[in-house]
């Protein structure tokens, strides 16, 4: 079904992916383009622009200066101007060395809170005052919206300031939300071997490659795109150990990991057998002659026409399928992750250890898995306390009778 087409306010137009205002200004007619996306909230601030500037115009208040401000990219305006925070957005954005999941939100934020508002504001005009007002107005669905759209704005105007454009940060007296704390949820050990011993039971041929997958992720905890750019060849097999140093983001290998730095993760028993079984995989995909790619450099290819898996909806069909039948509380394949981690808490392991294979710091590390850390001598602990409780009774006992 179409998408009904916004109506737009008189002297409103869409060209090519912005939009353009017309009016009269000194007798000529006028056509400008904004940086503004095709949204209501769009519309609607070029709607506003194009009213303010027929107002001021017949005010007689609109002079060359003034018109810069609101169009500096205009091929009418003869003076230089501060640029709209639209324009300094678009090249502190442009400047950035980032990759295109991070500019991507980027993107989004600024175009869903900031640039439908902000877009044609001379930089230096926008107060704490003002984004205090703007941030009370929005609807924000949850505190971490709220927060990451504020973080993505913030570097924005640090960098005007470094610039020369700004005396302080409009956005430095404006409170974000603390950041919530995530729930983590991990699976049982049981839980974890029952999901592989299905998968690999139920799993018929080469998709037996997302078993195998399942019980890496399980006893590496390596995070999911690491896993899927992980090659053969970043194997050492003689020292047990697998080379993290590429993920895949967008459906593309990047060669970086989320951390930017590369670990070497040494692989137990399980990780081991895992990777037996992915080799069996890849020897019965060499024998089928008719597959698209029957010969990946990839450990854990997908069964059907790519070198290397591309989304995480290609694992998670059949690692839910699993969960459901066999009746396990749901919950994301991720949490392989934190239940590698939460194992090796609870084995004693030393947390620097587990920190440098997970691609973590230690202070990340304890600050998320903290109740799982000595777990199991908790109650050893509370016994320490019953003596020296115990100690104190008696003292007390004594100096009573005394």
């Amino acid at each position: 079904m179409a998408r009904k087409p916004l109506e737009l306010p008189a002297g409103v137009e869409f060209i090519g992916q912005t939009i353009r205002i017309r009016f009269t200004w000194k007798g000529q007619r006028r056509c400008e383009t904004l940086g503004l996306p095709q949204t209501p909230k769009g519309i609607k601030a070029a709607s506003d622009l194009r009213s303010n500037v027929i107002t001021l115009a017949k005010l007689g208040v609109l002079d060359e200066s003034r018109y810069s401000e609101f169009f500096p990219n205009s091929s009418y305006s003869t003076s230089s101007a501060m640029p709209t925070f639209g324009e300094y957005a678009q090249s502190w954005l442009n400047g950035r060395d980032i990759v295109l999941g991070t500019k991507n939100n980027y993107l989004s934020s600024l175009n869903n809170y900031w640039m439908p508002i902000l877009a044609t504001i001379p930089i230096d005009q926008i107060t704490s005052t003002f984004l205090r007002k703007i941030v009370g107005e929005i609807p924000w669905e949850r505190p971490a919206i709220k927060r990451s759209a504020l973080q993505r704005l913030n570097p924005i105007f640090v960098t005007a300031m470094l610039d020369g454009l700004l005396l302080r940060n409009p956005l430095s007296s404006i409170e974000t939300p603390a950041p919530g704390r995530k729930d983590i949820d991990p699976f049982s050990v049981e839980e974890a071997n029952r999901i592989i011993a299905s998968m690999y039971a139920k799993l018929p041929k080469s998709m037996k490659i997302y078993a195998a997958l399942s019980e890496f992720a399980f006893f590496t905890g390596m995070r999911p795109g690491e896993i899927y750019a992980l090659r053969w060849d970043d194997i050492d097999m003689s020292k047990r150990t697998a080379h993290v140093f590429k993920i895949v983001a967008d459906q593309k290998v990047e060669f970086r990991t989320k951390t930017r730095y590369d670990r070497h993760v040494m692989l137990n028993s399980r990780a081991m057998n895992a990777l037996a079984e992915a080799r069996k995989v890849a020897d019965l995909r060499a024998t089928q002659f008719r597959r698209k790619v029957p010969n990946s450099p990839y450990v854990f290819p997908p069964s059907r026409t790519t070198e290397f898996i591309q989304d995480t909806t290609v694992t998670a069909k059949h690692f839910d399928a699993a969960v459901d039948a066999l009746a396990i509380r749901p919950r994301p394949q991720y949490n392989c992750r934190h239940t590698y981690a939460t194992m090796c808490l609870m084995a004693n392991m030393n947390p620097a250890f587990i920190a440098s294979q997970l691609g973590h710091s230690v202070r990340m590390l304890l600050s998320t898995y903290a109740r799982w850390i000595n777990s199991k001598d908790d109650w050893s602990e509370v016994d320490k306390l019953e003596g020296v409780l115990v100690g104190t009774n008696s003292v007390q006992d004594q100096q009573t009778i005394t």
